[in-house]
């Protein structure tokens, strides 16, 4: 069953974006006009065995699931939030990892609007291969328009040191394809709501800025409008006459 999430945030500039998800709470869905800024397209690449559907099974359901079994092609989960009042959904497409299904899943790349490319903190090798599991995605979407994450997952398994080293690593590459980077665990819970809802903030203020550019052309008025009660406020109010 799809979980709904009220989200309260500003859309502030880029680095202030997380510090503004304050809330959260469950909420009953409402009705709205469907727009190209209520949904995002999220596509979460990688490894097989680095975590991908078990970090999107982690913020779902808020459990570690232990019976973990390889994806098939692709999974897709929709998950609802309500931003500033306004629904909004994450498509999450959760692509297999294994070679023989790459042709497969690499149909569902095209129109993303955000990619989250996944590696396992303990496993160097997974880390390289992020590269090219980026360069494949961005095969079949403009790189100008797609927000790009690095997550590494698994930290509960990485020593001290071993994280320190590969997370070095993993910050030169995420600047080197500028892309945002977390360290996550899907087994204690760690920073993975706090990276979906980062996830979530970004895609709809992306949309929203996408959408205005997109009718640019169009008179301004058919995009931004006073409401009624604005309309009331300033029309002006008659004053009495003091005259007998």
């Amino acid at each position: 069953m799809m979980s709904d999430w009220n989200i309260l945030l500003c859309l502030t500039p880029f680095h202030l974006l997380h510090s503004a998800l304050v809330h959260m709470q469950r909420c009953t869905p409402k009705t709205a006009s469907i727009h190209s800024f209520n949904i995002a397209k999220v596509i979460v690449v990688g490894d097989v065995a680095v975590g991908k559907t078990c970090l999107i099974s982690r913020f779902r359901k808020g459990a570690f699931d232990k019976n973990y079994k390889a994806t098939i092609g692709v999974d897709f989960e929709m998950e609802r939030f309500e931003v500033l009042g306004v629904p909004f959904s994450l498509q999450l497409w959760d692509t297999a990892g294994q070679e023989r299904f790459k042709c497969i899943a690499s149909t569902y790349y095209r129109g993303a609007q955000a990619i989250i490319v996944v590696f396992d903190l303990s496993s160097v090798s997974s880390l390289a291969h992020a590269r090219q599991w980026l360069e494949d995605a961005m095969k079949e979407n403009d790189p100008s328009s797609v927000l790009l994450f690095l997550v590494g997952t698994k930290k509960d398994l990485s020593s001290p040191d071993q994280l320190s080293q590969i997370e070095q690593e993993a910050i030169r590459l995420s600047e080197e394809i500028k892309a945002e980077y977390w360290a996550v665990s899907a087994k204690s819970g760690d920073s993975v709501k706090d990276f979906f809802f980062r996830v979530a903030s970004l895609t709809f203020e992306a949309n929203i800025l996408s959408e205005l550019e997109k009718n640019g052309s169009r008179h301004v008025g058919d995009v931004i409008r006073l409401t009624e009660s604005t309309e009331v406020d300033r029309t002006p109010t008659k004053r009495k006459s003091n005259c007998c």
